[in-house]
C-alpha cells in the first residue's frame, strides 16, 4: 500500500521507474567501447555513435518492460526475488499501459536507428539494409530471450551476442565500414563482463528459477559452477584486454592498470558474494557488479583512447 500511495498509476515515476535506469550501464557500455575503438582508429562520427547509444538505451528499457509484463502475466513476480522495481506487480503501470509503453519505447530505439541508417547508408557496403537486418534481430530477441531462451539456457549466448559482439561491432561498423578483429575482442570484452550481472542474477534466484522450471546455466550445472563462473569471468576479461593492447599496439600500462582495478574490485564482490549465498542481500552484490562493469568499460575505453 505504501507504494500505490507513493506512486500514482501510470505516472512519470511509474514510468522512469519500469525502465529501470540502474540498468542501462549495460546498453551504453558496449557504445562506449566501440566508439573508443574508433576514435583510435581515426574513423569517430558523433552523430552516429549518439544514435547508436540512444538506440541502445531504448532496446535495453524496452527489454526491461517485456521482462516485466511476461513475469507479472505469468504470475512469477515475487518481491524477494525481483526488487521492487517491477512496475505492473507493484501496481504502478496497468498491463494495457505497458504494451502501449513497450510499443512506443521500440518505435523511438527504430526512430534512432533509421536515423543511423539514413546517416550513413551511401557508405556502408549494403547500402546499410545490413543496419536494418540487425536492429530486426535486435528487437525479435527481446521478446524471445524473454519469452522462451532464457529458459534453456541461453541467457549467456545472448548476453555475449547481443550486449557484446553487435553493438560493439554494430558501433564501429557504422563508422569505420568494417569488421575487423580487435572490434571483435572489444566485443568478446564487453559481453563477458556485462554478463557478469545476469550471472549473479541467475545465482540469486537459482532456487525460484529451478521451481518454476527456469533452466539457467546455475540451475543446471549447480551453484558452485555459478560461483566459479562469476569470478572466472574477471579473468578472461583482463586476458583479452591485454591482448587487445597487443592487437592494436596500445600502450600496455594502461591496459594493465584497467585489468588490475577491475580485477580487484570484481573478487571483492566475488568474496561478499560467497559469504552472502542467497537472499536479497545478493541485490548488493548485482549493484557492485553494474559499477565494477562500467568502471572497467570506462578505464579500458580511456586506455584504448591515449593509446592512439
Amino acid at each position: 500500500m505504501k507504494n500505490e500511495i507513493e506512486i500514482r498509476q501510470n505516472s512519470l515515476k511509474a514510468w522512469v521507474l519500469a525502465a529501470r535506469p540502474k540498468t542501462l550501464t549495460g546498453a551504453v557500455i558496449p557504445v562506449i567501447l566501440g566508439a573508443s575503438l574508433a576514435y583510435h582508429d581515426g574513423v569517430m562520427n558523433w552523430p552516429l555513435v549518439v544514435c547508436c547509444a540512444l538506440f541502445a538505451g531504448f532496446m535495453q528499457i524496452a527489454a526491461n518492460m517485456i521482462n516485466d509484463l511476461y513475469d507479472f502475466l505469468k504470475g512469477t513476480d515475487r518481491e524477494d526475488r525481483l526488487g521492487p522495481e517491477r512496475a505492473c506487480a507493484q501496481g504502478w503501470i496497468t498491463p494495457k499501459a505497458m504494451r502501449y509503453g513497450i510499443a512506443a519505447v521500440l518505435c523511438l530505439a527504430s526512430l534512432a536507428g533509421l536515423v543511423a541508417f539514413w546517416l550513413c547508408r551511401e557508405m556502408l557496403p549494403y547500402q546499410g539494409w545490413e543496419l536494418i537486418i540487425t536492429g530486426l534481430a535486435c528487437i525479435l530477441f527481446a521478446f524471445l530471450y524473454t519469452y522462451g531462451l532464457s529458459y534453456l539456457g541461453l541467457g549467456d549466448v545472448l548476453v555475449l551476442v547481443f550486449f557484446g559482439l553487435v553493438p560493439v561491432c554494430g558501433t564501429y561498423y557504422i563508422q569505420a565500414h568494417v569488421i575487423n578483429m580487435p572490434v571483435i575482442l572489444l566485443g568478446l570484452i564487453s559481453g563477458i563482463s556485462i554478463d557478469a550481472l545476469l550471472v549473479i542474477n541467475n545465482y540469486r534466484d537459482r532456487e525460484q528459477d529451478r521451481i518454476s522450471g527456469k533452466k539457467t546455466l546455475v540451475v543446471i550445472l549447480g551453484e558452485r559452477f555459478g560461483v566459479y563462473h562469476y569470478f572466472v569471468i574477471s579473468i578472461v576479461s583482463c586476458w583479452l584486454a591485454i591482448l587487445l593492447c597487443c592487437i592494436i599496439g596500445g600502450k600496455l600500462l594502461y591496459f594493465q592498470l584497467a585489468s588490475v582495478i577491475y580485477l580487484s574490485l570484481h573478487i571483492y564482490a566475488w568474496i561478499k558474494m560467497k559469504q552472502i549465498r542467497s537472499g536479497k542481500a545478493l541485490n548488493h552484490i548485482l549493484g557492485l557488479t553494474s559499477r565494477n562493469m562500467f568502471i572497467f568499460a570506462i578505464l579500458l575505453a580511456a586506455a584504448i583512447f591515449f593509446s592512439r
